[in-house]
């Protein structure tokens, strides 16, 4: 699992997940993954690139989502592909973890 970071505006970042948030790969961002969350008022989550989601990456999404959400921002997941999306729809996370289908969408959402 690979991650970066990159600002969108001085409260907002896209992250950009590639490979497969699993066990592996939930450790492998666990803990950069929450400074994002933690020090962004909102947080994008680019999930194009996720190919596999397991407990432990939705476990790692939640607490992120949660973490922003404590501070009055949101956490978007944008175009997740289909497995991942009916995952997270199946266990029903999607009201914590909104999906959107582009960025202008993810914009507007947290700027409303």
């Amino acid at each position: 699992m690979d991650m970066q970071v990159s600002a969108i505006s001085w409260d907002a970042v896209r992250v950009v997940l590639d490979g497969r948030l699993d066990i592996a790969g939930s450790a492998k961002i666990d803990i950069p993954f929450n400074v994002a969350a933690g020090t962004n008022r909102h947080v994008i989550v680019d999930m194009s690139a996720v190919t596999f989601i397991a407990s432990i990456g939705i476990r790692t999404l939640v607490i992120g989502a949660k973490t922003v959400q404590r501070r009055g921002g949101k956490l978007l997941l944008l175009s997740p592909q289909p497995d991942v999306e009916q995952v997270l729809e199946t266990i029903g996370v999607t009201d914590l973890l909104p999906i959107v289908r582009d960025e202008a969408e993810a914009i507007t959402a947290i700027r409303s």
